[in-house]
């Protein structure tokens, strides 16, 4: 009885290893479809492309946003010093 445990267990291991070894890892998408590591490194390179992309227009947008405020509110002190002007003039 010892000796079956021990052969399987061997077998099983020797297994794992070759498995491990020679096998490639393999992820799945949503759909089922099974990826192999070349794949999945090539998706994993677009995500990062696409998250690049997106934070850049964020970025832009944010730029964009901050010059209009900053637009707005010297346009606001012009007026405000138009408005002073006009009165100590009278």
């Amino acid at each position: 009885m010892a000796m079956r445990s021990t052969v399987s267990r061997i077998r099983l291991n020797r297994f794992m290893e070759g498995s491990r070894r020679s096998a490639p890892r393999y992820f799945s998408d949503d759909k089922g479809k099974v990826l192999s590591e070349e794949e999945r490194a090539a998706e994993n390179v677009y995500i990062q492309k696409m998250e690049r992309e997106r934070m850049e227009k964020k970025k832009l947008k944010a730029e964009k946003e901050k010059a209009a405020a900053e637009k707005q509110k010297l346009k606001k002190i012009l007026q405000d010093f138009d408005i002073t002007q006009s009165s100590q003039r009278t």
